[in-house]
């Protein structure tokens, strides 16, 4: 039996992902994250470990591309390259600290979507004077502001949104293309161990109010969840399967199936987990025909 290569599979996958997107795509986010496949660290046929980048339509948790790398130091052009190859018109692009960066963002404009990038210290200088601006208490006072708390087991947590649109201070900004924002969230998090705070710093092409920047921060974490799911219910990690291309094409296909499930989950609007709809699927196999169905 021939082997599909990854290229091809993945050219199928995206595909069929695209004909879940909606009409009109107009400020849903599109997160950016990479996973590194661990078990590949020690397999001597990868001299780097396999590293997969991943493009995800956070409001739907449906994966629409993805790219593998040899190691995580590469992820960066991969998310370029991406990019330039994806209908991204009319998104948000949502993106860590390592991917903000400048020819990243101009890329993103250019494909007239907009960008929400995580500033730290992969950019000190931008990072000190959006921090120094914001720590201002003067200046702070005429920011726009938004709090939100959430309580989830014994977990309280608080996280209050800054955002302006003065940016002609910013002695970086015409290095960004079409920047004209910046904001901070300030998360605080309560336990029964005490609380801890911390500080995060963004830039972004779009004005954006104090809720939508809380919205479409968050709107990484499913992508992050995503992963989460590849490595405990699928056990990812542990596939010990040395040919590239099967762990490209597996890591495609264990995608696929998050995909189905989750769009069966959200369109019958039920309440189990999706751990509980997988077990159940693997307990009667008539299961799977109604999410392949749906």
């Amino acid at each position: 039996m021939k082997l599909i290569k990854p290229d091809s599979l993945n050219r199928c996958f995206a595909n069929l992902a695209y004909t879940f997107m909606p009409e009109k795509a107009e400020k849903l986010t599109i997160a950016w994250d990479g996973k590194t496949v661990c078990l590949t660290v020690q397999m001597d046929k990868y001299e780097n470990p396999l590293h997969i980048i991943s493009a995800q339509l956070s409001e739907l948790g449906i994966t629409l591309a993805q790219k593998s790398v040899e190691g995580k130091s590469n992820e960066l052009v991969a998310v370029q390259k991406l990019l330039e190859e994806m209908n991204i018109k009319e998104t948000m692009i949502v993106a860590d600290a390592l991917n903000c960066q400048k020819e990243t963002a101009s890329i993103i404009v250019d494909g007239r979507a907009d960008y929400l990038l995580c500033v730290k210290d992969h950019h000190p200088n931008v990072k000190r004077d959006i921090e120094d601006y914001i720590q201002d208490e003067t200046l702070q006072k005429i920011m726009q502001k938004q709090s939100k708390t959430e309580k989830n087991r014994g977990r309280i947590e608080t996280r209050t949104a800054f955002v302006t649109t003065d940016t002609d201070w910013l002695h970086q900004k015409d290095e960004w293309k079409k920047l004209c924002c910046i904001g901070a969230i300030h998360k605080e998090t309560e336990t029964k161990k005490g609380k801890t705070c911390e500080w995060h710093y963004y830039i972004s092409s779009c004005p954006l109010t104090p809720d939508q920047l809380l919205y479409h921060a968050r709107m990484e974490w499913p992508v992050e969840s995503m992963h989460w799911f590849l490595d405990v219910h699928l056990e990812e990690d542990w596939c010990r399967i040395e040919d590239k291309d099967i762990q490209k094409n597996l890591n495609m296909l264990r995608k696929a199936a998050l995909n189905l499930i989750k769009l069966y989950k959200s369109g019958t609007s039920s309440k189990k987990p999706m751990s509980k709809i997988m077990f159940d699927c693997l307990l009667n196999p008539r299961n799977i025909l109604r999410i392949l169905d749906y």
